[in-house]
């Protein structure tokens, strides 16, 4: 009888305890949340990007959990998960505020070299300073260097939404091709042995499908979107692209161009009626879901991307922020961000204030640095150094915010 007491008892305290846990969990949860939202709808005042509070938030964190001696799971797995469905949101919420007009080529236009020709100019560069101090060989160099020469969207695009339009929307397809691009020729370098003629060729048949496939993923997409009546409609949808997402990147197609397409033909589906086979589309009802859909697409983001950043910062430890061995070679990243980036917009005559500060690394760029192959990974592009670059290029960017005198035109 003592002994089944005993153990009644026992099973007891440990359902207290696991109550206990999982009220503690869901009340820090919460209190991120909020804190988070607390960051974002202050830093138009503040100027401070909310990454930079987010990161310092998960660094508070892991500090705040050392001192009480409560033992943390190895988050480190969740970054990859985390990163790569934000990642699809940001593009996705990027892309669903884009409008197409013949009034806009032109910005499509400096846009798409925007994100080129600085990404590459910025990797040869680079790569060259590696070379010289190591004489590595160029690839695995050119795969080491990639992911601090993409912009970031999942940072870029929530700085910019006080600027006018047509700023904005130059951010918004300027760092989201600049994922795309970067991503792409990521994969090209990284998962082909040898680069020659067969296998560039096999990387345009691969965009030329990607295209394909966008052009039918997004008409099903968007017919679901208008068709269905259950009251639960978007999450399903959102899974389905996902997955489609997902089944692209499995075959290192350039998936991200699909999420871009789907959310522009989203957001311009009115353009829809000038095609006479579809005039039996209502367009009208599909609007009203969109703006519906966007909704949920822009708090999913939101909810992703803080959630990223505080495991990031909770992963960081404070040798690799103030690591002497690496402070060099970023400040010289950095310094090459921006001195390639103002060049660039005085020869397109962008006008370049504030959009030279824009230029931050961040998601992507810790999405495509852990995914480096092990056998090409280089001990002078490390962990360290990214973490500077990022810190340093949000730096800036907030610098060149606080010093931006905004007026009724920007």
């Amino acid at each position: 009888m003592l002994e089944r007491k005993a153990g009644e008892n026992s099973i007891f305290r440990i359902e207290c305890l696991f109550r206990t846990m999982t009220t503690a969990f869901l009340i820090i949860i919460c209190s991120l949340v909020i804190v988070a939202y607390l960051f974002d709808i202050s830093a138009a005042k503040t100027k401070i990007p909310s990454v930079i509070l987010l990161l310092a938030l998960g660094g508070l964190l892991k500090y705040t959990t050392i001192l009480l001696d409560v033992q943390v799971p190895d988050l480190q797995q969740l970054l990859p998960l985390l990163g790569t469905v934000g990642l699809i949101l940001i593009v996705l919420e990027g892309s669903l505020e884009l409008e197409l007009s013949s009034a806009r080529i032109g910005l499509v236009k400096r846009s798409v070299l925007s994100a080129f020709v600085p990404m590459l100019v910025l990797a040869v560069i680079l790569a060259a300073y590696v070379y010289f101090y190591t004489q590595g060989e160029i690839k695995n160099i050119l795969v080491n260097v990639l992911p601090l020469c993409v912009i970031s969207s999942a940072i870029a695009i929530p700085t910019v939404k006080n600027l006018s339009a047509e700023k904005r929307e130059f951010i918004v397809y300027e760092s989201s091709l600049s994922d795309i691009l970067g991503v792409l020729f990521f994969n090209f370098l990284a998962f082909n042995e040898v680069i020659n003629g067969s296998t560039t060729l096999q990387f345009f048949l691969q965009l030329v499908l990607i295209v394909l496939v966008s052009v039918v993923a997004t008409a099903f997409l968007a017919f679901l979107i208008g068709k269905i009546k259950h009251h639960v409609k978007f999450i399903p949808i959102i899974s389905l692209m996902i997955l489609i997402y997902a089944i692209c990147k499995y075959y290192h197609l350039p998936s991200l161009l699909f999420i871009m397409v789907f959310g522009v033909v989203l957001n311009n589906i009115r353009e829809l009626k000038r095609w006479a086979n579809v005039q039996s589309f209502s367009t009208e009802h599909l609007s009203q879901e969109v703006h519906r859909f966007k909704e949920i697409v822009t708090e999913g983001a939101f909810l992703i991307r803080i959630f990223f950043f505080i495991i990031f910062g909770f992963l960081i430890e404070p040798e690799e922020v103030i690591n002497p061995d690496t402070l060099t070679l970023s400040l010289l990243t950095t310094l090459f961000i921006f001195v390639i980036r103002a060049v660039w917009l005085r020869v397109t005559k962008v006008d370049w204030i504030p959009l030279l500060f824009i230029a931050p690394r961040g998601l992507i760029s810790i999405l495509l640095f852990i995914s480096v192959p092990v056998g090409m990974q280089m001990n002078m592009i490390n962990r360290s150094l990214l973490i500077q670059v990022v810190l340093l290029t949000a730096l800036v960017m907030m610098m060149g915010m606080l010093i931006h005198k905004p007026n009724k035109n920007t």
